[in-house]
């Protein structure tokens, strides 16, 4: 079987943003929205994923730091341009390559590793992973022959009107065979006056040298979703957050109210740990089991111990032992370590302090 790399496309702005970040950053629910589509990546293959990275890409480094390499799309000129630039860092690779998107935080190995074993099953040049959407608008959509082999993607402002009224779209997710892509790559042509060259076009060039093609079509249209501006980050979190809520939930524990509940995808959360209206936690907290956390309290990177209570209080790098209760109104700064069975109480404030065990504050 064929090696498997995985480049992840991250060069872009995100104009519609309307911020002088890259849109690949953005937080969602804590963490950067291109770590979610990086975290589906490794489950995929051994080989380290090579991030596409352009505008302010700096910033995308350091927000993924050793977890990828990078390749520089110094000018952004289209999808076709970033996997040219991948392929410079590529020379002596000769398996398969998975693009992806930075910003579909929704994508699961799942479907991914069904688009690469259909891939290989049917040793195609190209497979293309497919969506059916009730409202295509916008999209790519996939044309096929009468025999319902891929022909080509025909973009939303270049398709007729019969064309407009196909459902299944591109979701610009691609498996290549390495070298059948090499081939064609230096035949791209720039499409617009800005002189972009369109990854789509590989796949009409592959059809005209006769290559096969294959599609998958996806079970989960919704995980092609991303946000394109600030009202469409709202939506996307807002699934995200009730996504990680279901989880641990479904894993025992209990969210009084989900409306008010805060949880990044990184926090762990014993059993019959119940979270009470207006908790926010954060970063690579631990929670035990059979604990009791708010109302209206946040945690960030800090280890709350089996049986423990916090209520009212901000807890921030700081670790609770066993059966440990805090607040109300209650400030533990980096450092502060309570031992088991120990109470601190209201309008405290404390920072690289040691408390000992059944100890009382104040």
């Amino acid at each position: 079987m064929s090696a498997l790399k995985v480049l992840i496309l991250a060069a872009g702005k995100g104009t519609r943003m309307n911020s002088e970040k890259p849109k690949v950053i953005f937080p969602l629910c804590g963490v950067p929205m291109v770590q979610y589509v990086l975290w589906e990546a490794v489950k995929l293959s051994p080989l380290q994923p090579l991030v596409v990275i352009g505008y302010q890409g700096e910033e995308v480094a350091a927000a993924l730091g050793d977890q990828a390499e990078y390749v520089w799309q110094k000018e952004q000129l289209g999808t076709g341009d970033a996997v040219k630039q991948a392929c410079t860092k590529l020379t002596s690779f000769t398996g398969d390559l998975l693009v992806l998107y930075g910003d579909t935080p929704f994508i699961s190995a799942q479907t991914l590793q069904m688009m690469v074993d259909k891939h290989r099953a049917q040793s195609a040049a190209a497979t293309v992973l497919t969506a059916e959407l009730q409202e295509p608008t916008g999209y790519g959509r996939i044309i096929r022959d009468e025999a319902g082999v891929l022909k080509g993607i025909v973009e939303e402002r270049d398709a007729t009107a019969e064309e407009k009224r196909v459902r299944e779209v591109n979701t610009g997710i691609y498996c290549f065979a390495l070298p059948e892509l090499h081939s064609v790559l230096a035949e791209l042509k720039p499409q617009n006056a800005q002189g972009e060259y369109y990854l789509t076009d590989v796949i009409a060039l592959l059809a005209a040298a006769g290559r096969p093609l294959a599609t998958v079509k996806s079970d989960h249209p919704e995980e092609i979703m991303g946000p394109n501006d600030r009202k469409a980050l709202a939506q996307t979190e807002a699934t995200m957050r009730q996504r990680i809520l279901a989880r641990i939930m479904d894993a025992g524990v209990t969210v009084i109210d989900p409306a008010t509940t805060y949880v990044d995808p990184r926090v762990q959360i014993g059993k019959d740990t119940t979270l009470y209206p207006g908790v926010l936690l954060s970063g690579e907290t631990v929670i035990g089991a059979d604990c009791q956390i708010g109302p209206f309290t946040q945690i960030s990177a800090s280890v709350v111990g089996d049986g423990s209570r916090v209520y009212f209080s901000h807890l921030n790098a700081a670790k609770l032992g066993r059966g440990v209760e805090v607040g109300p109104y209650t400030n533990l700064r980096p450092g502060t370590q309570i031992a088991d069975d120990a109470k601190i109480g209201g309008f405290v404030e404390m920072k690289n302090v040691t408390v000992g065990v059944e100890s009382k504050v104040p």
